[in-house]
């Protein structure tokens, strides 16, 4: 009887512990998202993430730096690339693709190219609309990855060799 009593009590601190986030404090439900996921929070802790990798201490300087890499990051977000299959294929059991696919993303923004090019295919358009619908997507992702090298190299003006060796292999340049 005593060893199940222990048991017991070991179990409740146990349950305790799980539900504090290693500090003593209770864990947060990531902002009152459903889901747990707060994009707002997302994007803070990943230039978080970045500033230390770059090793950025001083505050002045991450004020000009932050920016820069808020600018590539939004510009890589913008390309809008789409996952294969589509809406109504592959792993997600026929939803929609993700934000990033063309529709909404994080940021809120939409694709309309995409959308459009979307649509042409799950139309099954002829092949003239769907060289059109193409098209207006192949020049929007050009523009887009103009913007992206823009934003790379006014990140790259303001880094050290250092800096610019570590962001390259982070994925910013």
């Amino acid at each position: 009887m005593g060893v199940v009593v222990a048991l017991l009590l070991n179990f409740g601190e146990a349950q305790g512990q799980n539900d504090q986030n290693g500090k003593g404090q209770p864990r947060q439900g990531g902002g009152g998202r459903q889901g747990g996921f707060d994009p707002a929070q997302f994007k803070q802790r990943m230039l978080e993430r970045y500033r230390e990798r770059l090793e950025i201490i001083d505050d002045a300087e991450w004020k000009a730096v932050q920016p820069l890499i808020q600018g590539v990051l939004d510009a890589r977000g913008s390309l809008g690339r789409r996952r294969r299959g589509g809406s109504g294929s592959g792993r997600n059991g026929g939803q929609a693709p993700p934000a990033e696919a063309g529709g909404r993303g994080v940021t809120g923004r939409t694709n309309a190219a995409a959308d459009e090019l979307q649509k042409a295919i799950e139309a099954r358009l002829p092949a003239s609309e769907m060289k059109a619908a193409l098209s207006k997507y192949i020049e929007y992702r050009k523009v887009k990855k103009l913007d992206l090298e823009k934003a790379q190299e006014a990140l790259r003006a303001v880094l050290t060799s250092r800096q610019e060796a570590i962001a390259m292999l982070s994925g910013l340049l």
